[in-house]
């Protein structure tokens, strides 16, 4: 009888994703060294702060971009440190979505979308709302 190999009981150590090794050497302070992190949640911030301020759709797009461009960096740079959580597709694939998802809403959102989709409205139709 062939002895069977058995798998630990627990896991004992994980590995980092792809990329995940910070943008810039210890030299530089560390907001430096994960710059596309620091970059990425400062334009989130800024749109946060035009969403409140007043400016819905211009902020929520910001916000959106924000995400978009951290789909770009994932995809192009080697190492993205904190950037990077996942492997480089899955990454790239839910920043995306997500940053697509919240662009696209915010084009059509009522009132006055700055986009137009037949297909929402016949949506609103079958649910009992006159379209705009």
């Amino acid at each position: 009888m062939a002895s069977r190999r058995r798998l630990p009981g627990r896991t004992t150590s994980t590995h980092p994703p792809e990329g995940a090794a910070p943008a810039l050497d210890r030299s530089h302070p560390l907001p430096v060294r994960q710059w596309p992190i620091t970059m990425v949640l400062a334009v989130a911030g800024l749109g946060l702060l035009i969403t409140s301020t007043g400016g819905f759709r211009l902020g929520l797009l910001v916000v959106g971009g924000s995400l978009l461009v951290a789909a770009v960096l994932r995809l192009v740079l080697p190492e993205v440190g904190m950037l990077a959580v996942r492997s480089r597709f899955t990454d790239v694939a839910v920043l995306l979505f997500l940053g697509g998802v919240i662009t696209v809403l915010t084009l059509v959102a009522q009132p006055d979308p700055w986009l137009r989709m037949p297909l929402l409205d016949n949506i609103g139709r079958l649910v009992g709302r006159t379209p705009h």
